[in-house]
């Protein structure tokens, strides 16, 4: 699993959730508070360390280096972006030692969609069942490297689609699901629409720095 871009404060490496469409989240941010926020218990890595995962929640419209990333994936493809949604970012901390010594290292990685003109996928129902009758197991594997899937009353949070399944996103995609609660992801569902229709808010550039933490 590839690791975040770091802002160490001493060498070490810290392996975060990496997910399709993603860049290099800017740190130290002006604007509102995050739509919603986990945070992680911290989890046991092979190095002896110890790493804590949060992540926050948009949508934020992408930045021009996000749009400019996003024009030339699609164009890559043979197609034309519609809009960008920055739909959320991952902070990782890691704790240790190196060289005998205590260190800490970590860095974020923002998650961004690229909406091209796709067009529909033909197999929807297939997608979308081989996601329901996996989606324990796929919970379930998870868990076990970032300390549990995210609930709230003991209710799992929605399992996103970065790639949406309607385009032709690969449902069980280690780096295509992203835990969701219920109230972000009906504004994630209500905007997929509107970042692949033409002219919409999406394709407009938004601010480097969305959110405070």
């Amino acid at each position: 699993m590839p690791a975040v871009p770091h802002l160490p404060r001493a060498a070490s490496a810290v392996a975060v959730l990496a997910l399709v469409g993603c860049g290099s989240a800017t740190v130290g941010t002006v604007g509102s508070p995050a739509s919603a926020k986990w945070v992680s218990p911290f989890v046991s890595t092979p190095d002896g360390g110890q790493v804590q995962t949060t992540i926050y929640y948009g949508p934020w419209q992408c930045s021009v280096a996000f749009l400019s990333r996003c024009e030339s994936k699609c164009a890559a493809q043979g197609y034309a972006l519609m809009g960008c949604m920055w739909l959320a970012d991952i902070k990782g901390d890691w704790k240790g030692r190196f060289m005998l010594m205590p260190a800490e290292a970590g860095g974020r990685l923002a998650i961004t969609h690229c909406c091209c003109d796709y067009p529909k996928a033909a197999d929807l129902t297939w997608r979308r069942n081989t996601w329901k009758n996996s989606r324990t197991t796929f919970r379930d594997e998870w868990g076990r490297e970032f300390g549990g899937w995210p609930s709230t009353g003991g209710i799992n949070w929605q399992g996103h689609h970065i790639f949406d399944l309607g385009h032709g996103g690969a449902p069980l995609a280690r780096d295509n699901v992203l835990p969701v609660p219920d109230d972000v992801h009906g504004v994630f569902n209500r905007e997929y629409p509107a970042c692949y229709a033409p002219g919409g808010q999406w394709l407009k550039p938004g601010p480097e720095r969305p959110y405070v933490d």
